[in-house]
């Protein structure tokens, strides 16, 4: 029997991880571990900046009005999710990344100045020579628990999607708390940070080769072909 996969993302990212996985032809059930909430930021002056530095598409849904103030100004998105949210909100996407917000950072022509519109939650990054930028945090995420998609995980069945550290920390901790056994549930991580967050005692821990869903995604669909193509054990003799 193959893996049910259980995609644990906030919207809106949640529903499209579940339309990519079942066009695939994967079963997949989602359950949300965090909401998305806005928080109030200052805006700082908008002509300071060259372009924007956008690390998910959540910046711009939950951004608020102070985003009409930067309408004129290039998105730098981290992948096409994010441009594409960027585009419905009226802005340019100058540059798409496929492998996280450091490669569109060390991508980026000098000299530039830009505002980075994050998380509380985000990675650190290390802008190359003559590129620098100016941080707000516009958004948090809210934990959610987990116990309604406790018959799944304990069935030994279920491979894990786990998109963020913050998100695979806060299923490690719930899983403890239900009391559920680690070593039934096998994970995916989208990067070797998350793959850490999640701590250890699984069944297995699986990380993409790139942080993009893309890539993630296919890493899911062939571990699910391996598992259906494991043979069963046959019963023990008496």
């Amino acid at each position: 029997m193959g893996f049910h996969l259980l995609a644990v993302r906030p919207e809106p990212g949640l529903a499209a991880t579940l339309d990519k996985a079942r066009a695939l032809g994967l079963a997949i059930t989602g359950h949300p571990l965090s909401a998305i909430r806005p928080l109030a930021w200052d805006c700082p002056e908008p002509a300071r900046f060259d372009g924007l530095l956008i690390g998910s598409a959540n910046a711009i849904l939950h951004g608020g009005p102070n985003l009409a103030r930067l309408a004129a100004k290039p998105v730098f998105a981290v992948g096409e999710a994010t441009a594409s949210a960027a585009r419905a909100a009226g802005f340019t996407a100058a540059m798409t990344g496929s492998g996280g917000l450091q490669g569109v950072l060390d991508a980026i022509a000098a000299p530039r100045h830009l505002l980075r519109i994050a998380g509380e939650e985000h990675v650190p990054l290390t802008p190359p020579d003559g590129v620098t930028f100016a941080e707000v945090i516009a958004y948090r995420s809210e934990a959610l628990p987990l116990d309604a998609a406790s018959p799944l995980l304990a069935s030994g069945e279920a491979l894990v999607l786990l998109h963020s550290a913050a998100t695979a920390a806060h299923f490690a901790a719930e899983c403890d708390r239900i009391g559920l056994d680690r070593a039934r549930i096998t994970l995916a991580a989208l990067g070797p940070r998350i793959a850490a967050a999640a701590g250890e005692g699984w069944a297995a821990v699986h990380t993409a080769a790139t942080p993009d869903e893309r890539t993630f995604l296919q890493l899911a669909f062939d571990l699910c072909q391996q598992a259906r193509s494991i043979p069963p054990i046959p019963p023990r003799q008496p």
